[in-house]
């Protein structure tokens, strides 16, 4: 039979969040209120209620996802008249121009990515309020890869800010943001928050419980 390896909260360990100390904890404090001797921060050996806020910021993400792609993320004004553009209709100008690289890279960050994240999430959530034991390690290894690429779907935010800065610099035209940008950085932004306040070792506490 193989031998099943410790949990550092078994070892009465447990790493800092804010500056990744390993701090041995006595016995006796394992449920105390503790601080971590080189930074301060409070130490815990879970994230405290890590499923209901991640359920939260989630769901907070799921509600701005659909004003994000329904409403204008930018408005063109050329000689007095505007025309607002939302981020899939950004995407098909880019095509109709013949732009297929910028507009295939916009719409993997910016529809594709915070999508998956959402969906990801959801996943990851479930399967742990379920304790699920199944695919463990691919679990983990998608939560680091959610939370790795979640600030790289706020390209088209970047896109706009560069275009107002240049755009502006002449008389002829305006590039002004819309409420659609304003809802896409909330989705980015929650999102992120969402992923930090889920805790991976929870995927992992379910090989701890009695069968």
């Amino acid at each position: 039979m193989g031998s099943v390896a410790l949990t550092a909260k078994e070892c009465s360990l447990a790493h800092c969040h804010g500056c990744g100390k390993l701090n041995r904890l006595l016995p006796e404090r394992l449920h105390a209120r503790l601080s971590c001797p080189r930074c301060g921060a409070t130490i815990h050996t879970r994230k405290p209620d890590s499923i209901n806020r991640t359920w939260a910021l989630l769901i907070a993400a799921v509600i701005l996802y659909i004003p994000a792609n329904l409403l204008p993320v930018m408005t063109v004004f050329q000689l007095g008249k505007g025309e607002p553009d939302t981020i899939m209709s950004g995407v098909i100008l880019l095509i109709k121009l013949g732009m297929w690289p910028l507009a295939a890279l916009i719409f993997f960050a910016s529809i594709m990515v915070p999508m998956l994240k959402l969906v990801s999430l959801t996943y990851l959530l479930i399967s742990v309020q379920r304790r699920s034991q199944w695919r463990l390690k691919d679990r983990a290894r998608l939560y680091r890869i959610v939370e790795a690429v979640g600030r790289w779907s706020m390209i088209d935010i970047f896109v706009i800010s560069i275009l107002v800065a240049l755009v502006r610099l002449g008389n002829i035209a305006t590039i002004e943001p819309g409420a659609g940008a304003t809802s896409f950085g909330g989705v980015v932004v929650i999102t992120m928050f969402a992923a930090s306040s889920f805790d991976p070792r929870l995927i992992w506490d379910v090989l701890k419980e009695p069968k």
